[in-house]
């Protein structure tokens, strides 16, 4: 249950990191307040996992979800750029979390 938790942590975190670029730095209201509610919500998620997860593991795993997942979004809805340089470091950090969840104890 620990893993599902922090994977919906990670996911939270992706959509918190997509709603603050569209806050335009706070100023707009509702990206702002889906920015806060999503943020303590994932923030919250993290913790819970981290009671039964090791440290290490679940926040590299929440961050990574949040790392990839930002830049796959980047791409799909505000048109940021694709390329090889890119997708092997967005590889890189997959094989880093699947490394880290395959060395995990829990």
């Amino acid at each position: 249950m620990a893993w599902i938790v922090l994977i919906i942590a990670g996911l939270l975190e992706v959509v918190w990191a997509f709603a603050m670029k569209q806050s335009e730095g706070f100023s707009r209201l509702w990206p702002t307040v889906i920015t806060f509610v999503t943020m303590g919500l994932s923030f919250a998620c993290l913790a819970w996992s981290m009671r039964s997860l090791p440290l290490g593991t679940a926040y590299t795993i929440w961050t990574g979800i949040g790392a990839v997942g930002a830049f796959l979004v980047g791409i799909a809805f505000l048109g940021e750029a694709m390329n090889a340089t890119r997708l092997l470091a967005a590889g890189l950090i997959v094989s880093g979390l699947v490394l880290m969840k395959l060395s995990s104890p829990a």
